[in-house]
């Protein structure tokens, strides 16, 4: 399936998820630190990157800043029950979607298997919204000729606004239809992953001209 690289300092944690997964089909590349991962990255990028919070040295917050300077590749947090504040840290740092532990790995298949789903998506039209256009095809989107650098999610989500260019498409709505989510708690990733899109895509992401907030209901996209 994928080609997944997992970073658990604790070792029996590590071994497990890596049995679990590999019996799912997938490849695991196992580090127990955050500095490996990112020379690992830099060597050789994995699909998929499964990141647990507390670290060593760089924790896992710090990592996911470093891997979003130097790709987009989808990355899942792993972080402790409880702890609101690394998810929403984690989120607003660039990360796709998030697991709690004790992990049980069938979630975290399925929320892998989710990613891979956003990944293989596409059409074969192309979308022009004032200065920006989205070419469904070939996954690309432009910003006045520049191309845009979004991860898989962000454009999933992109891709589902611009599908209904005009409606207000609620929260509960996009985390089922991006995230294959249904628990309403898990807004957060919503919103979160808006922001990041606004910071790429907007003259001025405080006034949006592309994606808008309609408080109490959700997301609208419309153009300039």
């Amino acid at each position: 399936m994928a080609g997944i690289l997992l970073v658990e300092d604790d070792p029996s944690v590590r071994t497990g998820l890596e049995l679990a997964l590999a019996r799912q089909g997938h490849s695991i590349t196992a580090f127990g630190t955050g500095e490996e991962a990112l020379e690992h990255i830099r060597a050789r990028r994995p699909e998929i990157v499964i990141l647990d919070v507390m670290l060593p040295g760089i924790d896992g917050v710090e990592v996911c800043r470093r891997i979003r300077k130097l790709d987009s590749l989808p990355i899942i947090l792993l972080t402790a029950l409880g702890d609101d504040l690394d998810v929403v840290v984690g989120l607003e740092a660039g990360a796709d979607d998030y697991v709690i532990k004790p992990v049980e790995p069938r979630v975290l298949d399925a929320r892998i298997r989710a990613i891979l789903r956003r990944m293989e998506s596409a059409s074969t039209d192309r979308i022009t919204f004032g200065d920006l256009m989205i070419d469904r095809g070939a996954l690309k989107v432009t910003l006045d000729g520049r191309e845009v650098h979004l991860t898989p999610t962000e454009l999933r989500l992109l891709l589902e606004l611009v599908r209904h260019p005009g409606q207000v498409l609620n929260r509960r709505y996009l985390l089922r239809s991006v995230w294959d989510h249904t628990h309403v708690a898990d807004s957060r990733l919503v919103d979160a992953c808006v922001q990041r899109i606004r910071a790429k895509i907007e003259p001025t992401p405080g006034d949006p001209v592309y994606i808008h907030t309609v408080r109490g209901f959700g997301y609208r996209f419309s153009g300039p």
